[in-house]
């Protein structure tokens, strides 16, 4: 009895080690000491930005009036998907095409991210609330100082006031509106970490189950699989989710009357 709760202490330690951020690079044959001023996650999202800069160099590679193939075709139509049926969508053909590029690094991020996780190599530094909340920080950015920018500041203020109410009611809407904004801001950040952070949570502690119970517990090792799996789903649908809200909470501020 003593021995298996040892052992479930131990997987317990293992599991929060490995989703945890650190200053150790974890793997399942080495770990490594990382130098102070970096963490974990850290070298995950340089590697990430590493990955899409290679990834998206296959765009540099079109030959002038050939059609994209391959990993080329497949980047071009996730592109052209988000554009259209996300920024165009949401904020309108003028606004859509000129906002592109954030929701384009948003989606291709987060999904890279969120992929990165899956390997036995890598961290998943998208379950982790540091980075989901700047990634947040910039919807926030966008909704707040983009919306000023492109609407001016009487119909920014104007925009927390629905027409037709009246104003004793408007003294409690306006504020609750603009506590909005950080709620929606929150919802993003927490959503994404907390999707990541518990599938791994899942998997790390099915795996740890052959350790407390040995050959006994095997079925939750193919349980364990087929969840792994289903995360490769996840992973593109909370890039896609946080992609989509980010638009349309966007697209809200820039243009309130619709």
């Amino acid at each position: 009895m003593h021995e298996t709760a040892d052992r479930a202490h131990y997987v317990n330690q293992w599991v929060m080690h490995h989703v945890t951020d650190s200053g150790e690079w974890h793997t399942p044959l080495w770990s490594l000491h990382l130098p102070d001023w970096v963490s974990n996650n850290g070298v995950m999202l340089i590697i990430t930005s590493f990955f899409m800069i290679i990834g998206f160099g296959s765009f540099f590679r079109y030959q002038k009036g050939k059609a994209p193939r391959g990993w080329t075709n497949a980047l071009e139509a996730l592109a052209k998907f988000v554009r259209d049926d996300i920024c165009i969508q949401y904020l309108g053909k003028k606004d859509g095409r000129k906002m592109a590029p954030l929701f384009l690094t948003f989606f291709f991020f987060i999904l890279t991210a969120n992929l990165m996780g899956l390997c036995p190599l890598f961290s998943t530094s998208t379950g982790n609330i540091n980075v989901t909340f700047g990634l947040a920080s910039i919807t926030f950015f966008f909704m707040v100082f983009g919306a000023l920018y492109v609407n001016g500041p009487v119909k920014f203020f104007k925009s927390f006031a629905p027409s037709g109410v009246p104003w004793p009611i408007l003294i409690l809407i306006m504020p609750l509106e603009m506590i909005g904004l950080v709620i929606k801001c929150a919802a993003l950040t927490i959503r994404l970490f907390a999707n990541m952070l518990a599938g791994h949570i899942v998997v790390f502690s099915l795996v740890g189950l052959l350790v407390s119970f040995g050959y006994a517990a095997l079925p939750a090792l193919a349980m364990a699989l087929a969840i792994n799996l289903m995360e490769v789903f996840i992973a593109f649908l909370q890039a896609y989710v946080f992609t989509l809200l980010s638009a349309m909470f966007i697209g809200q501020m820039y243009h309130p009357a619709h």
